[in-house]
């Protein structure tokens, strides 16, 4: 503010009122195979609704060509379980890598001869398939998503007046055809695409073309696929044919209103998406999705204003299609634009697309990929905000089989200790092996603390003792599950009922939900040996539940961090006020900044203080931490002393019998004497 030479008065505001914003707590994080959905790009997800919508249902093993040895189900369902307990997972679909054609690489289906593989839109985008140059036979369409699954899909588009529908496009040509008949031979077999609906002259029945061969056309009943021909034709009669999904559109594709405000005309095209076979939603050729009149014109507009081009209504507006190449005769990238007034735009008499074809699942993911996706997209915390990394089963895939050894488990286990020791906010949620916990009768403690041991100490890593039995709906069957899913769900439950301060083990808010039974089951003696190696035993308690009953990290010193609730109390802290303090950043370091950053800390603590995460804090910031060669080092220091509260895991009841006529404080006296009280 400028000094004043003359009397006045000025007015200024000084903002005081800061506060430490809330931060997260509860969001989980997974890298993992799936049936479908985006490949290496983080989704969140917060249902299984809306799980399955996004990749996909779980897969049986060996239900495809390429994924004959791992299924997905353990994957899909270390997401799915954290949902059980918390509405904020983060996902990646993993890959083994960009090898196109090479064995055992995941592929989109296409309406072409070749699969290929699109990541996911920013893929689609960056490798320019949305110029049409996608590499290979592709054909004019692709699944959105690599995988099997695009195999059911099946597109077709309507490109002008006459493929929608054609009176009169041929005759018969056949002297020999008779009621029941389901072939026909006709003079162009040319004039027709499987799926017609087509009509004889003279009769009202309407048939579907089901196969053609030359001029030979196979056909039913459209409203009877067992009835074949209903009344003979007359030889020589006319054909006519029209568009199987033309009951889905209002009318035929003609001139858009932007096409006609540009002097322009016939520009049209309707696209329909089906699940042909049925495997995405259960239901032979339901219709996916519907387009009606998008434009050829690369610079048409809806009445938004938005983009009508076909190509990119198609990028942005399906789930299960990309655009990948023109229709040469048709659609052809030239001269697709209103730019010259009075462009009449190049029509097509038959639909185009069809089938998709040659998508993959690809190969199980290797160690190195699950290792690469965990570093690459949840690594950095500016980048991805998390607050648990689900580390799921730990094994790998190599030279055609599956790796689970113990050397295999711990190089996972410990990239993701890593991840978490670098970002310092977040916690690794690990289980054993499956070979530790499941058909490991009597073996199953050593084996869990032999793999323990091999882990790193931290306390920014937690590890339960089992797998969990559970049903699946989507294929009626039993699975084996990693725990480790509901561990960090009961984690980020207990953030959002209570406070990441308090303890998600025992019967208050450690239920485990929606499970048979545990994979292993252990005795006291077996938790007393698991407990002293850092290792959370679930356990089932009969009438009781099942329940994580043990609130560990991996850290292997004594230490008020060896505890969960510690752990995740100063996380809250730290992400707190160090969010806090990114405002005191190009500030003065003088008297009022350090006052004023004090004010803003000070009741966060007292608040946290108030709902029993600490016991008692100090915010030392001033001269003290603060001298002048700080001050000119252009830093900034605070220091922020607490006592965590502590969770209670042993509990000590003495029954006291006592003699008639002595009083209880004599006896009280002497048993706390007696018992080191």
């Amino acid at each position: 503010m400028a000094f004043q030479v003359s009397p006045g008065v000025q007015v200024r505001e000084i903002d005081v009122t800061n506060v430490v914003p809330a931060v997260s707590s509860s969001i989980g994080a997974f890298a993992g195979e799936f049936s479908w959905g985006p490949v290496d790009e983080v989704r969140t997800i917060t249902s299984e609704k809306e799980l399955v919508g996004v990749f996909g249902e779980p897969k049986e093993a060996g239900s495809d060509g390429y994924n004959t040895v791992l299924g997905k189900k353990e994957h899909f369902y270390s997401a799915a379980n954290f949902l059980k307990y918390g509405n904020n997972l983060k996902v990646v679909r993993a890959s083994n890598g960009i090898n196109a054609g090479s064995t055992g690489e995941m592929l989109n289906a296409s309406t072409g001869s070749a699969g290929l593989l699109i990541k996911n839109s920013t893929h689609y985008y960056e490798s320019n398939y949305h110029t049409g140059s996608a590499a290979g036979s592709v054909g004019l369409f692709a699944a959105r998503c690599a995988g099997s699954l695009g195999n059911s899909l099946r597109v077709s588009m309507c490109a002008g007046a006459n493929a929608y529908v054609q009176s009169n496009v041929t005759t018969i040509n056949d002297g020999a055809m008779s009621i029941g008949h389901e072939t026909i031979t006709v003079a162009d077999g040319t004039k027709f695409v499987v799926g017609d609906i087509i009509t004889f002259a003279g009769s009202a029945f309407r048939y579907k073309i089901s196969a053609i061969s030359s001029n030979d056309i196979t056909f039913h009943l459209e409203s009877d696929k067992s009835q074949k021909l209903q009344v003979v034709p007359a030889n020589g009669a006319n054909i006519s044919r029209e568009w199987e999904f033309a009951g889905s559109f209002t009318k035929a594709p003609g001139s858009s209103p932007d096409a006609v405000a540009n002097s322009s005309s016939l520009d049209e095209v309707h696209v329909i998406v089906v699940d042909e076979d049925g495997k995405i939603t259960g239901i032979p050729g339901e219709i996916l999705e519907v387009f009606e009149g998008l434009s050829m014109a690369s610079d048409a507009k809806d009445s938004e204003g938005n983009s009508n081009y076909y190509v990119d209504k198609i990028r942005y507006n399906s789930n299960y299609i990309f655009w990948t190449n023109h229709d040469n005769s048709a659609l052809s990238e030239a001269g697709n634009t209103f730019a010259a007034a009075g462009t009449a735009f190049d029509t097509h008499d038959l639909p185009l697309g069809g089938n998709l074809t040659n998508g993959a699942d690809g190969y199980p993911l290797s160690s190195g990929a699950k290792n690469t996706a965990n570093s690459s997209f949840f690594g950095d915390a500016e980048t991805q905000d998390v607050d648990f990394l689900i580390a799921g089963p730990l094994d790998g895939y190599s030279s055609g089989a599956v790796v689970s050894t113990l050397a295999e488990a711990t190089t996972q286990a410990n990239n993701l200790i890593a991840i978490c020791e670098a970002r310092k906010d977040c916690m690794a949620v690990i289980s054993p092996r499956k070979a530790d916990c499941v058909n490991n009768s009597g073996a199953e403690a050593v084996d869990i603390i032999t793999f323990a041991e091999t882990l790193s100490s931290s306390s920014y890593a937690v590890m339960d003792s089992a797998w969990c039995y559970q049903y699946d709906k989507y294929t009626d069957n039993y699975c084996y599950v990693p725990g480790c899913s509901h561990t960090a769900g009961l984690m980020a439950r207990t953030d959002n009922d209570r406070d990441a301060w308090f303890s998600p083990a025992g019967f208050n808010r450690g239920q485990i939900l929606g499970i048979t039974k545990l994979s292993f089951n252990p005795n006291q003696a077996e938790r007393d040996a698991l407990y002293r190696k850092r290792v959370n035993p679930l356990v089932t308690f009969p009438g009781q539940g099942t329940v994580l009953f043990g609130d560990k990290t991996l850290l292997s010193s004594a230490s008020a961090f060896d505890r969960i609730n510690v752990r995740r109390l100063f996380i809250v802290m730290e992400k707190a006020i160090a969010t806090a303090a990114k405002f005191q950043l190009f500030e003065f370091n003088d008297a009022f900044t350090r006052a004023q950053f004090r004010a803003t800390i000070e009741p966060f603590l007292r608040q946290v203080k108030g709902r029993r995460g600490i016991v008692d804090f100090q915010v030392v910031c001033d001269d003290t931490n603060n001298p002048q060669s700080v001050v000119d080092a252009n830093q900034f220091q605070a220091s922020i002393f607490v006592k965590p509260n502590r969770s209670i895991n042993f509990i000590t009841l003495n029954f006291v019998a006592a003699r008639s006529g002595v009083e209880f404080e004599e006896v009280y006296g002497a048993t706390n004497t007696q018992y080191g009280n």
